[in-house]
């Protein structure tokens, strides 16, 4: 054989070797993420979908907001998820730029065990705070009868449940209170944790779940999907213009759709206590953090979450009760995705 065919051919096996062995490589890689449990059941059945689609695993631990931002600076993850985003004292604490984007909206519901007693239960601000703070101690109340066509009520201690750790839930929770109840931001605040007057907590949504489920006379704040997967019943809250309303995608888009403008200036901006007649008052968006330089695969993680602005995993989102982007959202998310250092954004795999 000519020596010059051979050097041609074996150059071409070697480049075809070395294209599969990339395309092998790229095939196995395995992005590590950690955070919310608020996100937890959407972001299970994404990682799994994107999976089937591109060979790429994702390990993600549903450890909690405050959790998920230390393993990302600690830079255990490739990426955290919280729904409480970064203060800029926070972002001054992490070793490198942080890229935060909402990936989607999700409503924070009361939720109760009382027998006999199903959803639409009413409740204002006022007296969920006053529940949280020890002074309304009786489900038969006088102020929770006066407002609910529900009027057998049993006679039975409240047993509020909270979180116990550092939690992206509590601060939308907590940020509602202090929007909409002068006493509670006074005296309480808003935040990841908080110091709670009264009551017994759970770890993540699944533990506060839990307890609710295994309490008589229990009541507590959730994401909507673990509500609705544990067939708890649903409060129906007083918002800003004065309505009761029940927690659904519709009534959180509404209320997301109000803050856009807000949004746009500050990706930020807590969107808790919307105006607007059908805006349910207790929602958020929740949020992944990246390192802008520095992080590990960012090639792949920017990959995963443009996919995730796509329609196919917004509308997977909705099918789970969470409220897709609007947008103009998911266009400010992908060119904040294309500022990472060795960025892969398109949308799909």
């Amino acid at each position: 054989m000519n020596f010059r065919r051979y050097l041609r051919q074996a150059g071409s096996v070697g480049l075809l070797l070395l294209m599969v062995s990339g395309y092998a490589l790229a095939q196995s890689v395995t992005l590590r993420g950690a955070g919310s449990t608020f996100a937890a059941p959407i972001y299970t059945q994404w990682f799994a979908e994107y999976k089937k689609e591109t060979g790429v695993s994702v390990d993600y631990q549903a450890v909690g907001s405050g959790a998920g931002i230390n393993a990302l600076k600690n830079r255990t993850v490739d990426f955290g998820a919280t729904d409480a985003p970064l203060t800029d004292s926070d972002l001054k604490q992490m070793p490198f730029p942080v890229v935060q984007i909402p990936t989607l909206g999700g409503a924070v519901v009361m939720t109760y065990n009382l027998p006999g007693v199903g959803s639409g239960l009413r409740l204002t601000p006022e007296i969920i705070a006053d529940i949280y703070m020890g002074k309304i101690k009786k489900w038969n109340d006088p102020r929770i009868l006066a407002i609910n066509f529900i009027k057998n009520l049993p006679d039975l201690p409240i047993h509020p449940v909270h979180r116990s750790d550092a939690s992206g839930t509590t601060y939308i929770f907590t940020s509602f209170l202090t929007k909409a109840v002068p006493e509670w931001a006074k005296q309480i605040g808003s935040g990841k944790s908080v110091s709670w007057p009264v009551g017994i907590g759970g770890q993540g949504n699944p533990g506060v779940t839990a307890n609710i489920m295994r309490t008589k006379g229990g009541f507590g704040y959730v994401e909507l999907a673990y509500a609705i997967q544990n067939h708890l019943p649903l409060a129906s809250v007083r918002n800003a213009a004065g309505n009761f309303v029940t927690p659904s995608v519709t009534t959180t888009n509404i209320a997301i759709g109000q803050y856009i403008g807000a949004l746009k200036k500050d990706i930020r901006t807590p969107t808790v206590y919307a105006p607007g007649v059908n805006s349910y008052p207790i929602c958020g968006l929740t949020y992944v953090l990246i390192y802008q330089h520095g992080g590990s695969n960012p090639g792949p993680v920017t990959k995963l979450f443009s996919w995730a602005m796509g329609e196919k995993a917004q509308e997977m989102g909705e099918k789970l009760y969470y409220a897709p982007l609007p947008p103009s959202l998911i266009k400010l998310n992908l060119a904040a995705l294309k500022t990472v250092q060795g960025a892969q954004v398109a949308i799909g795999p």
